[in-house]
């Protein structure tokens, strides 16, 4: 193997804009077939460099921010290279290509890249592999056999150690957003992969940095690489206002709701990722009271511009689409997109925002983000080179005051533009008949059936405010100054919290991080203090966590082994659990002895240690596990 980086590099030329097309590079028909389909003619600067060079079967380092198109840089190629060889010895029952991704989210991004990119290819299957979802279908497809399996480095390790993930045949490796996978933590699950594969296979590692850990593992693992490094030139719009939320995933249809009913919109086009989703949203929407559609690649052609005239036309106000059914899609009317499902691809981005803001309008674009999409959002700022401000939700009351004008407005313009002789002659005999009741009730019964049962005002807040406002916090602390220790005021709503490994699992502080970043959700500032014990960990964590993280870090593994997490009980629940047996109520002098040690500040500082102890470690150390941990990474 090579032991230095390559003299060799394809830099500053590879900006310009490519005048090669697709099919001038020597893509398997196939292939081919499916990049037509997608409508794809010239490839981008970092497709049209690497392509060539992955095809020749070289090992290529590739520098480019998010978003230039590198998943086809390197999925084409690999695809062509495995159809050859399908065609000599008939298609493989184990994995021939690994996609290592920092994220669930990006890993199965790739796997629906691959997948439309491989239609034409016959007997051929791609399995997604990642934390936090059942082993029960992962286990399955991988004994089906899959050609391409894309995951996350926890989750693989996890299948490695279980012999249920076969690398021995495996011919082509790709490590994507490798910065942002050793940033998470993830450097040694990244190394064990790498050695666990084949010397003789192809590596592509693409980065939108160079740090020194991506050159040691470029000069460790891959063979005389070539190096290529591209720019992004891509610019949004000046008259687009660019804004983001921060909201989890299971909040943002009431977001979104409280969005459009609190801004003033014309039409608006909403961007998922999956076809199902387009739907699923559409329906939603409908059901709330918009006037809603969904385009994707499933609609037909013919119901496809009907739906698009409606909304030109005003007959519908909000378009679900995916990228893919909204590429070339011109409107005029469209105030407002929204990146429902934000995309890993800042070409996408810019793409999805240029719809609004045409013929010298102006026009709004909301970003919707994860915590852990963080990431993605800085990767946008960088290759746009414009700033996306955080906005605040809007309130309950704000909603429930535009609500009220709307529907005073209702009836000014019904009393304006309407004959009510006929409902006025009726509400007149009514009232004769009930002259018990008072005409304001009347009317008030008469707008109650106007709303069809809906409720006028909003009466729960869907976004706990406080949280919504912690989470906007940590946005804009984030973006400032990256990842960061919690000072002494953040341990305020915090809790520790019991991981069931520790030093004879050979957990390092980088790797508990990059798990619960990736598995729970959690941004760097929501991590405290990590202290490694024998056999369990402690760390610190916000106290309030949400089912949804509850539920991930249920099935989280770190090198093989469940954390079992749950909130910790203790010095004297711990002591019961590190010893393994069994304790009386009263105890032994000696565990009395030390219980009182404990209660006192622990026998380090009655020897005269000065400093405050947690569990025999000082503070200071518990707390710098945790800090070293995010700065490593």
């Amino acid at each position: 193997m090579s032991t230095d980086m390559p003299a060799n590099t394809t830099d500053e030329k590879t900006t310009e804009e490519p005048t090669v097309l697709f099919s001038e590079l020597g893509l398997d028909a196939r292939v081919m077939a499916a990049v037509a389909d997608l409508g794809y003619e010239k490839p981008s600067p970092i497709q049209a460099a690497t392509i060539p060079l992955l095809l020749e079967g070289r090992d290529v380092v590739g520098l480019a921010q998010t978003g230039t198109g590198k998943t086809a840089a390197f999925a084409l190629p690999a695809l062509s290279r495995m159809a050859e060889v399908a065609d000599l010895n008939g298609p493989a029952r184990t994995p021939q290509i690994l996609v290592l991704a920092p994220t669930r989210e990006l890993a199965l991004q790739v796997a629906e890249a691959f997948t439309s990119y491989a239609k034409h290819m016959d007997d051929f299957t791609v399995l997604p592999v990642y934390g936090g979802a059942p082993y029960g279908p992962q286990l399955a497809g991988l004994r089906r056999g899959a050609q391409v399996v894309v995951g996350t480095p926890g989750r693989v390790i996890d299948h490695i150690s279980k012999g249920s993930l076969d690398l021995s045949n495996l011919q082509y490796l790709v490590l994507d957003e490798a910065d942002e996978m050793l940033r998470m933590g993830f450097a040694e699950e990244v190394d064990k992969i790498l050695e666990a594969t084949p010397e003789d296979k192809q590596v592509a590692l693409f980065s939108a940095t160079m740090p020194r850990t991506i050159r040691r593992i470029a000069a460790e693992y891959l063979r005389n690489p070539e190096e290529v490094s591209v720019k992004s030139k891509q610019t949004t719009g000046t008259n687009i206002t660019q804004r983001y939320l921060q909201v989890m995933g299971a909040h943002k249809l009431d977001a979104m709701t409280r969005i459009l009913e609190s801004e003033e919109f014309d039409g608006v086009i909403t961007f998922v990722r999956t076809k199902m989703a387009t739907e699923d949203l559409a329906d939603k929407l409908k059901a709330r009271g918009f006037t809603a559609a969904a385009i994707n690649g499933d609609i037909p052609q013919q119901q496809r511009e009907r739906t698009v005239e409606n909304l030109r036309s005003g007959k519908i106000d909000i378009l679900v689409a995916t990228d893919v059914a909204a590429r070339g899609l011109d409107v005029e009317r469209i105030s407002h997109v929204i990146n429902y499902d934000i995309p890993h691809d800042t070409e996408s981005y810019v793409h999805r925002i240029g719809r609004t803001g045409r013929a010298g309008r102006s026009g709004d674009a909301i970003l919707f983000m994860t915590p852990r999409e963080k990431y993605l959002l800085r990767a946008i700022e960088k290759a746009t080179r414009q700033p996306v401000t955080l906005m605040q939700l809007p309130t309950v009351e704000s909603v429930n005051n535009r609500r009220i004008q709307k529907f005073t407005d209702r009836i000014d313009q019904t009393i304006i533009s309407q004959d009510l002789t006929i409902f006025r002659e009726i509400v007149e005999k009514f009232a004769a008949e009930h002259e018990d009741l008072d005409q304001l009730e009347i009317a008030a019964a008469l707008a109650l059936m106007a709303q069809g049962g809906r409720p006028l005002l909003l009466t729960e807040q869907s976004i706990p405010a406080s949280k919504q406002a912690r989470m906007g916090r940590e946005g804009r602390e984030g973006r400032e100054s990256g990842p960061r220790s919690r000072g002494k005021s953040a341990a305020e709503g915090n809790a520790m919290y019991r991981l069931a490994v520790g030093r004879r699992n050979r957990v390092q502080p980088g790797s508990i991080v990059g798990a619960l970043a990736n598995e729970g959700g959690f941004n760097s500032s929501e991590i405290g203090g990590i202290d490694i014990r024998s056999d369990h960990t402690l760390v610190e964590l916000p106290a309030e966590l949400s089912k949804d993280q509850w539920r991930a870090l249920s099935n989280t593994r770190i090198g093989g082994e469940a954390i079992n997490l749950e909130l910790d009980r203790g010095p004297r629940g711990r002591r019961d659990d590190d010893r393994g047996g069994f304790r009386s109520d009263r105890g032994s002098f000696k565990d009395r002895k030390r219980q009182s040690g404990s209660r006192e500040g622990g026998r380090d500082e009655r020897r005269g240690g000065g400093d405050k102890r947690f569990g025999g470690r000082s503070k200071s150390r518990f707390n710098d596990a945790g800090r070293s941990a995010r700065r490593e990474y």
